[in-house]
């Protein structure tokens, strides 16, 4: 896997030949971030070798480099996930592709359950730590030593600097933003109303079906590593409803432009 992830980074270096500040990974409802780049150039994830399709609404499966905030990005629009079948190696192949580009800085952005009863629908939570509960790991299998040591500390797997930096930008920008804990689940179901009670008791402030395994093979790298959720939908007792993708594409966009302000806030401090 590391071989197609060193071919990838050697395909997208011949298209574009650019030394970048950080990469994002655009979740759920979160692709129109992009608009706010000066866009240098698109590929599409099925011209880069080894990359799965992304098969999810709301997950395009373009790559955009460009500039943002005065600093030269990869964004992914759209990232793939265990639930639709793909392996553990193929839903982090994206991270090592950015780590054999020579990135080091990545944000992820979700939408998620909010499973803490202060939060509410459309609240932003900065994710300061988590829980995996997809019952699996991206690491498991022979190691690769040049990739990263065979057991990654984890105690501090979201870069304290980074989240500094996020909370001083939405205090300058009146944003309200929510810190807490997100508990990863393999999906594709949403949550019954007794895992809710489950996952709360067990510490978590928000559920969703990503980002967990990128940041590990991410911490894995040595990479630094911010995440932001969008809360789309409640799994708090008695404010437990019905809820579709469709609600929750919509729910994240309306929140994406406070998450737009965030990232770009970051990313110009980032040195």
């Amino acid at each position: 896997m590391s071989e197609k992830a060193k071919a990838a980074a050697e395909l997208i270096s011949k298209n574009l030949s650019l030394k970048y500040d950080a990469a994002i990974i655009l979740g759920s409802g979160l692709s129109h971030l992009a608009d706010q780049i000066n866009i240098i150039a698109t590929i599409a994830y099925s011209e880069i070798p080894g990359f799965p399709e992304s098969t999810v609404p709301g997950h395009e499966g373009k790559l955009v480099a460009g500039i943002l905030a005065g600093k030269t990005i990869l964004a992914l629009k759209g990232r793939f996930h265990y639930y639709e079948g793909y392996t553990m190696q193929e839903v982090v192949f994206p991270i090592r592709v950015l780590h054999h580009l020579g990135i080091n800085t990545l944000i992820l952005s979700n939408a998620a359950g909010g499973t803490n009863p202060e939060f509410r629908i459309g609240d932003i939570m900065l994710i300061r730590d988590h829980i995996n509960l997809m019952g699996t790991n991206p690491l498991i299998g022979k190691n690769d030593e040049t990739l990263g040591p065979r057991f990654p500390d984890m105690s501090q797997v979201y870069d304290p600097g980074l989240l500094q930096a996020a909370r001083e930008v939405a205090i300058g920008s009146h944003i309200s933003l929510k810190e807490g804990i997100y508990a990863a689940v393999t999906g594709p179901v949403y949550e019954t109303p007794a895992e809710y009670r489950y996952i709360r008791i067990l510490g978590a402030d928000a559920v969703g079906m990503s980002t967990v395994p990128e940041a590990i093979a991410a911490r894995h790298l040595g990479m630094r590593l911010m995440a932001l959720s969008v809360i789309t939908d409640l799994g708090v007792e008695g404010k437990i409803q019905k809820i579709t993708h469709e609600e929750v594409l919509t729910a994240a966009a309306a929140s994406e432009p406070f998450i737009t302000t965030i990232i770009k806030g970051v990313l110009k401090g980032n040195s």
